[in-house]
């Protein structure tokens, strides 16, 4: 009954900064994370970051620092900052919500969103 709504993807160019944003409706104060699929790869985790008042973020090794995910508990909103894009980072961004389960499997989350895409040229 979830609904995912993302926005904050588009085309930039190499070393410039994006911020994603995910709201979802109702507020459930669930857990959410921010998944990826870039060209000839599966969708893979990104990020994750508890219920409100949970516990530390967590991020892949993939992303070397570059990532931050937050949220804003008055409007149940998730966000992605990535800082110093690059070419690789191109992709479908994806936010998930309500986990049951490892955070980084696909199959741990019960509600996705549509995906918002990301363009980095060099």
């Amino acid at each position: 009954q979830v609904q995912l709504k993302e926005s904050g993807g588009g085309s930039v160019q190499a070393g410039e900064s994006l911020t994603l944003s995910c709201t979802a409706s109702p507020n459930a104060d669930s857990s959410m994370a921010w998944f990826r699929q870039t060209p000839g790869k599966e969708r893979e985790a990104v990020a994750h970051i508890g219920r409100s008042g949970g516990s530390t973020p967590n991020y892949v090794d993939a992303v070397g620092g570059r990532f931050t995910i937050s949220r804003e508990t008055a409007n149940n909103t998730v966000y992605l900052r990535i800082n110093t894009l690059k070419p690789e980072d191109t992709g479908m961004y994806y936010c998930a919500a309500l986990l049951v389960g490892t955070w980084y499997q696909q199959r741990a989350w019960k509600y996705w969103s549509q995906g918002t895409q990301v363009s980095v040229s060099s």
